[in-house]
């Protein structure tokens, strides 16, 4: 559908929701990825060949002028070994390029943006081929482990970007932390965190967490950092493992002295002697948050704060329903799929599903719109407290900690406002003649967001048809600005 008619597809999806989201999203946008060599049509965005890098900046600047683009989608591939072997597919027939090569043709392209694009927003994504694709959009999203935390500092002082593995789930996880941070009635800068997973999107929700203590205490990011105890494979991270950790891990690394004699490699332990409020998984590690664990943590706090993350659901470290069980109806749940409502003594838990999909599109469409130099920590916290802001859980305990998927426009508004907001108030913004007045702001934004309707047509003669238009119609004097 979306080949032969985008405006029906984007309306089917804009109005149905709920049941397109699986079919566009999690589950089948993975195995859709999968077989991409197989179901490829035509190209919708730019190849760039890691072999051929003199050619980058000539192909990005093809895409239109220095203001038709405001948005970058890039991905550097996800290597499959099993996919080398398919007679179909379209990527490199080799394995990952790593090191200078791989650097330089991050930063090429980077450069290349920048100058052909100056005030686009930038998002990083993966796929499956060793060749970045440029779609509409700046913004960073699973370049591996090492290489999205390494891209991401490199980056973000330099340009708006955005990584959703890094920073996308950590924005959605905090958000519903701060919603039952208001159930709970304990503050933010008073809790105790343990996160189990201290991969990528581990270590980012861990940052997303310690932005927002400092951000709302005044204490220093280090001594925010002390309230979270990051759990991997080789058990709690200790300073003395260093050369078994990432450079995303090693903040969060605790002193050896302070756990001398002290069981920490196993998560019982370390909930036994931290006594968390909150506790996060994103560990791949299915049933892990056992009922012994679960209520340890739960002797020590009055509402738990309970995140089983992992995707997808197999791989959960608890069944809500057994959380629920085991906490008598106490827990404050939220998960990384969606699971239904769980009952304790005839009351109803609304369970709140972690979907970054209420973030990035927010996140984005601020960054857009006050066309932002950077994208600094401090307007992830105000869009992520928009987004808790509009938690169901803040009128009613029982209800979800965050939003249903469907509202994501206006959830999207609301967040692009505070980033839109927090652009102008540090001076970033380089769109001139924002609207101060809440109320007009966000009619400003809405006027701006795309609505799947069509166009009415009105017949012109071509001398004065405009270039989109004579792109459309395939002229080749036009192609350089015709639709992307």
């Amino acid at each position: 559908m979306k080949e032969q008619n985008e405006v029906l597809y984007y309306r089917l999806i804009q109005d149905h929701l709920k049941e397109m989201f699986p079919i566009i999203y999690t589950p089948t946008e993975g195995e859709a990825i999968q077989n991409y060599s197989r179901l490829f049509r035509r190209p919708e965005g730019c190849f760039l060949n890691i072999f051929d890098q003199d050619r980058i900046e000539d192909n990005i600047a093809q895409w239109g002028e220095p203001d038709d683009i405001d948005l970058v989608v890039v991905s550097d591939g996800e290597q499959n070994h099993e996919l080398l072997n398919d007679e179909l597919y379209l990527g490199l027939r080799q394995p990952r390029v790593r090191g200078e090569e791989y650097d330089n043709f991050v930063s090429t392209f980077v450069q290349s943006v920048r100058k052909s694009y100056p005030k686009a927003y930038i998002h990083f994504v993966s796929s499956h081929t060793n060749a970045i694709c440029m779609f509409t959009h700046h913004q960073q999203e699973d370049f591996g482990l090492h290489n999205a935390r390494r891209i991401l500092d490199k980056y973000q002082p330099e340009i708006a970007c955005f990584n959703d593995d890094v920073q996308g789930t950590g924005c959605v996880t905090l958000a519903a932390i701060m919603a039952a941070s208001h159930v709970s009635k304990v503050k933010l800068q008073d809790m105790r965190f343990v996160l189990f997973g201290s991969g990528t999107a581990g270590t980012g929700i861990a940052d997303q967490i310690k932005d927002a203590i400092a951000h709302e205490s005044g204490k220093s990011k280090d001594e925010a950092g002390q309230q979270i105890w990051c759990v991997d494979k080789p058990g709690l991270l200790l300073k003395s493992k260093k050369d078994q950790l990432t450079p995303a891990q090693m903040p969060y690394a605790r002193d050896d002295q302070a756990w001398e004699g002290k069981d920490h490699n196993d998560l019982l332990s370390v909930v036994r002697e931290v006594k968390p409020h909150v506790l996060i998984g994103t560990s791949t590690k299915p049933k892990t948050f056992t009922k012994e664990v679960v209520q340890e943590m739960a002797k020590h706090v009055d509402r738990p704060i309970i995140f089983p993350l992992s995707n997808p659901t197999r791989l959960h470290e608890a069944d809500p329903r057994d959380i629920n069980k085991w906490t008598e109806g106490r827990a404050l749940i939220a998960t990384g799929s969606p699971f239904p409502p769980v009952e304790h003594d005839g009351v109803q838990y609304e369970v709140a599903e972690c979907n970054n999909s209420v973030t990035f599109p927010g996140i984005g469409l601020g960054a857009v719109l006050s066309r932002t130099r950077l994208l600094p920590p401090s307007m992830l916290v105000a869009a992520t407290k928009a987004l808790a802001a509009q938690a169901p859980a803040l009128k009613d305990p029982n209800a979800g900690l965050l939003p249903d998927v469907t509202d994501v426009r206006e959830i999207s508004v609301q967040i692009a406002k505070a980033v839109i907001q927090q652009a102008v108030k540090e001076g970033l913004n380089q769109e001139k003649d924002i609207p101060e007045d809440d109320a007009d702001l966000e009619e400003w934004i809405r006027e701006q967001m795309w609505d799947a309707q069509y166009r009415p047509l009105k017949k012109v003669e071509r001398d004065s048809a405009s270039a989109h238009a004579k792109g459309e119609a395939g002229s080749a004097t036009s192609h350089r600005s015709a639709k992307v």
